[in-house]
């Protein structure tokens, strides 16, 4: 990329999240369904040399190296095909990456290779204003159908074998857009929700928290019963940052909506307009001010949040199963061995219901690798993307270097003892980052081996089964807008989404009154959130219909 967009931002993450698959390969040792067989592709590399690759950066690679070309998969990769890769990684902070995203694409200085969120419509992750059938329309990137067919035989045996990946990868007018991230099983799209330290309830002696007066409750005990012991009042019982009361409902969830879009009966909606929104807001609004909720979770900032979590200050938060509760068991095994983060059921209102909200993601999740308008050799690039989806790519994207970080045993690809077992300050999400990015999100097939094996702890093992719990039955799959309707819906979205993250700051800090509750939401049906809500509605239909 030229100078005046480095200018623009150094390097990134996407976050969103950390993420998991479902296996490629029987080699890998997990779902005969899942397979890739090994195809011409893998012993007839491409005829390239470099390609420029723009993709978000993540934590747990950018702690340890300048740019994924440093990362063991992408050298071998290098080996296997002969192409030469140069990464461009915006800013680790999502808006900070989204606005050099946006420059990218208004002065066309376009690389070979975009990897975004181009299917997703919303959540904390960097996505194509519009949708990604916009994009192929604004001549940003191409269309790929034809060139998966004729190019890419991994990925067209996958498709074929799994008619619903493609449905889901696809746009309403069939356009497949990116290469994709892809998990199948149940066990690789589960892996976040609410934490609490089991050590601080054991020591006050007080029960899991099932629902939100339950969590008040044990808040309350964490602010003035000094579980820390170091007879300080200086606990935060809970870290919720901005984006964190966004992802996947983790405690708004209990009022039956989510932060955005969802769909009740076949019926969308739209959840921060909704009545229990504002109970939502009083109850975080009581939280806050009574200092139970992290005082700096307007401002979300990664380093200051371990530097909490590392210094035994943060009670419960909101996590992921491998870059959470894994991490900091890692970080923390030597500096504090009573520390115990463990997964909570996604709360509820009353005793005994049963939780609709939950993180539970579909195969796609819209994060894939498109080819852009400015490629010389799309053709080439279309068979480079396509190694990782056959049995070789299977193996590296998954388990990194045979020899190095894995063997082969009794068929299975297994991680190293190192691996698992990094030395203390060293999280297993960080020992894998070496070798690959199997544990957050790459255009591949993520294995459901490589997950039961990441996900080495018993509290990890067991997050899994609670977070699994929730039905996500409102959820609404990655539909798009047509593309008469993508430029409209986009900016409804938008202004919408920066006026109602403005608002939930100033309602729960208590700069806005929740008197003021109607008039927010008469502004908000006043920027056209009904025309989005029946845009939603006619895209979830056509989306049924696919």
């Amino acid at each position: 990329m030229k100078k005046s967009l480095k200018q623009a931002g150094s390097i990134v993450l996407i976050s969103a999240l950390a993420i998991s698959v479902t296996a490629c390969g029987d080699n890998t040792g997990s779902s005969s369904s899942s397979a890739a067989p090994q195809s011409s592709n893998d012993a007839q590399p491409p005829k390239l040399t470099k390609l420029t690759y723009w993709v978000p950066n993540h934590s747990a690679a950018s702690s340890q190296m300048k740019t994924y070309a440093e990362m063991g998969m992408y050298k071998e990769l290098e080996k296997a095909t002969g192409v030469k890769v140069e990464f461009q990684h915006p800013p680790l902070e999502v808006p900070q990456a989204q606005e050099q995203f946006n420059l990218m694409i208004a002065t066309n200085e376009l690389p070979d290779v975009i990897e975004a969120s181009w299917g997703a419509t919303s959540g904390a992750v960097i996505r194509y204003p519009g949708g990604p059938e916009k994009a192929i329309l604004d001549k940003k990137i191409i269309k790929l159908n034809d060139l998966i067919d004729k190019y890419a035989p991994n990925l067209t045996k996958l498709l074929a074998a799994h008619p619903d990946w493609k449905k889901q990868i696809s746009t309403d007018e069939g356009s497949i857009y990116a290469f994709p991230f892809l998990r199948g099983d149940d066990k690789v799209r589960v892996f976040f929700g609410p934490s609490i330290r089991q050590d601080w309830l054991d020591k006050l002696g007080l029960k899991m928290p099932t629902t939100i007066d339950e969590w008040y409750t044990v808040l309350k005990a964490f602010k003035e019963k000094d579980p820390n012991g170091n007879g300080k009042a200086d606990e935060i019982p809970i870290y919720l940052d901005k984006n964190l009361f966004a992802t996947d409902a983790p405690f708004l969830g209990a009022w039956g909506i989510n932060y955005s879009f969802y769909q009740d009966g076949g019926k969308v909606k739209y959840g921060p307009i909704q009545p229990e929104y504002k109970e939502f807001l009083a109850t975080m609004n009581k939280w806050y001010k009574e200092g139970l909720l992290d005082k700096d979770f307007a401002a979300p900032n990664d380093k200051l949040f371990d530097n909490k979590m590392t210094t035994d200050l943060v009670g419960a938060t909101a996590s992921f199963n491998g870059g959470g509760i894994g991490k900091f068991a890692g970080l923390m095994k030597d500096k504090e061995p009573k520390f115990d983060l463990e997964a909570a059921p996604y709360p509820v209102l009353k005793a005994g219901d049963k939780a609709i909200w939950g993180q539970k993601d579909f195969a796609f999740n819209g994060v894939g690798a498109a080819i852009s308008v400015a490629n010389k050799n799309p053709i080439e690039t279309v068979k480079w993307l396509d190694y990782a989806y056959g049995e070789k790519g299977d193996l590296l994207f998954n388990y990194g270097v045979e020899g190095t970080s894995y063997k082969m045993e009794n068929g299975k690809a297994t991680f190293l003892p190192e691996i698992l077992n990094p030395p203390a300050g060293t999280s297993i999400q960080q020992s894998i980052a070496k070798y690959n990015r199997a544990t957050w999100s790459a255009p591949f097939v993520l294995s459901d081996n490589f997950q039961m094996q990441y996900l080495a702890l018993p509290q990890q093992k067991k997050a899994l089964e609670i977070w699994s719990k929730p039905t996500a039955e409102r959820k609404i799959p990655l539909v798009s807008p047509t593309q008469d309707e993508s430029s409209k819906f986009a900016s409804i979205v938008t202004d919408i989404q920066t006026y109602q993250d403005e608002m939930l700051l100033k309602f729960i800090m208590g700069v806005e009154p929740l008197d003021n509750f109607d008039p927010y939401v008469k502004k908000i049906q006043g920027m056209g959130i009904d025309e989005a809500i029946k845009i939603q509605q006619g895209a979830l239909e056509r989306f049924n219909k696919r």
